[in-house]
């Protein structure tokens, strides 16, 4: 009975994250520690999560020795062998998880996501494709247990076939363990190819939208300054599907950074303060992102190397019509359960990414 996994070894090592550790701890009991105190959060907040990990590399390494030596003192009792071999199985799907640690080591891979989904060239077409992919990642997030916000809503025209109202632009909250380190990858073009429902004719017709992955920093964790004067602050009412207004009131904030011509806008909360500070967090984490991919290219271009658009790679196809396939360009993989994919299966796609 083997325990089979191509990076174990590199799991249960603990060396370098162990040196690590000792350095913040001689840190963190310095007397003049506090004297910084958002430096000092940040390093307390990774020396937990570090101490976290260490734990459950420790536990796994534990787990597997002790069915070694079960294994070996046991493995004439059949009834022993094949409780053992689920423990097994179980102890695999656990280390599986852990390997994926390893890629996802990321300045921002640990937290929360903002997804963003614009609809694209396709007309109602396209609004109607940003409406699944919304319910792709609400799936998908639901089969992780992950906890889902939808933050702000532009709304296509209503009335379409079966009462379906499209979606022109979507910004959605998903909290949990390593989301933007899954799902970063997420980021770019993706096409749609099917009959149209909006066509009498049900002819073919292709539509793109535009998915942006945004890893969510709080205030106090956040490097960036934002200057009052560099931003535009516009309210609005929260509509609804057909222009139905949510409240009557101007609630919803969308924010404006001058300087980088980025948007943030939020309308979820009942109150335009909770809107203007949901807006600003994200309008930070944008900015802040931005920089890690100007640094990011700069470091390229130094290298002599081409450096990849952030936005427009058309990164996935979905096609409907003639065949069924959900293709990934990047990296080949693909099924022809293309309604198992938009149902939020996309597990196979996201762990290729990560190991790209």
């Amino acid at each position: 009975m083997k325990i089979k996994s191509s990076t174990w070894r590199s799991v249960f090592d603990v060396k370098g994250k162990t040196k690590k550790v000792e350095k913040l701890r001689e840190e963190v009991s310095h007397p003049d520690f506090w004297n910084k105190p958002e430096g000092a959060v940040k390093k307390q907040k990774e020396l937990s999560l570090l101490e976290d990990d260490i734990e459950k590399m420790t536990e796994l390494k534990k787990k597997v020795e002790d069915i070694k030596d079960i294994h070996r003192e046991t493995e004439e009792d059949e009834e022993i062998m094949k409780e053992l071999q689920k423990e097994v199985i179980e102890l695999k799907e656990k280390i599986k998880k852990e390997e994926f640690r390893i890629f996802l080591s990321g300045k921002f891979d640990r937290n929360d996501a903002i997804i963003e989904i614009s609809s694209g060239a396709g007309g109602r077409d396209a609004e109607d494709f940003a409406a699944m992919l919304l319910r792709m990642y609400e799936r998908y997030a639901e089969r992780k247990n992950y906890k889902v916000k939808v933050i702000s809503t532009s709304f296509g025209e209503a009335g379409g076939p079966e009462g379906r109202t499209g979606i022109k632009d979507v910004s959605l909250e998903i909290k949990g363990s390593y989301v933007f380190g899954f799902l970063k990858k997420e980021s770019g073009v993706h096409r749609l190819v099917r009959k149209s429902p909006f066509s009498s004719a049900s002819v073919r017709h292709t539509s793109f939208a535009q998915v942006s992955v945004i890893p969510k920093i709080e205030e106090k964790d956040s490097e960036v300054e934002i200057k009052e004067e560099d931003l535009r602050i516009d309210t609005f009412r929260s509509s609804g599907p057909g222009g139905q207004h949510v409240n009557r009131r101007e609630t919803a904030v969308r924010i404006t950074h001058l300087p980088t011509k980025l948007t943030a806008s939020s309308q979820s909360g009942k109150l335009q303060g909770e809107n203007k500070k949901e807006a600003m967090n994200i309008l930070r984490s944008k900015i802040e992102q931005l920089q890690e991919e100007e640094k990011k290219r700069k470091m390229e271009k130094e290298r002599g190397e081409l450096a990849s658009a952030s936005w427009g790679n058309q990164i996935r196809n979905y096609v409907l019509h003639p065949y069924k396939l959900a293709k990934d360009l990047r990296t080949k993989v693909e099924t022809s359960n293309v309604e198992e994919v938009l149902d939020g299966s996309l597990d196979s796609f996201i762990e290729s990414g990560i190991k790209k």
